[in-house]
């Protein structure tokens, strides 16, 4: 059950991310949710080193560095797909 919970997290957290980069990322649908599994782990580990670890009821810093982790990661690996893979698109 804990990874269906983390591509839904991923699926949810990528989509955020795309829809806050401004312009169009090309990166399949896939490759953003995995792109936003890693803003979820980075986030996480980034609110434990600050002391965001564990706090009772809805964790709001810890989702909100789980976000900004996925814009970054999202803004990078489009870059990065449109360097590499995505060549056919960009005369689309």
């Amino acid at each position: 059950m804990g990874w269906l919970w983390a591509i839904i997290v991923g699926f949810v957290l990528g989509l955020l991310a795309k829809a806050i980069i401004p312009g169009k990322q090309h990166s399949p649908l896939w490759l953003t949710t995995i792109f936003g599994m890693l803003g979820a782990i980075v986030g996480n580990a980034i609110a434990r080193a600050l002391g965001v670890d564990a706090t009772s009821g809805i964790d709001w810093m810890r989702h909100l560095f789980q976000l900004i982790a996925a814009i970054v990661i999202v803004a990078l690996g489009d870059m990065a797909y449109m360097a590499t893979l995505g060549r056919d698109k960009r005369t689309v």
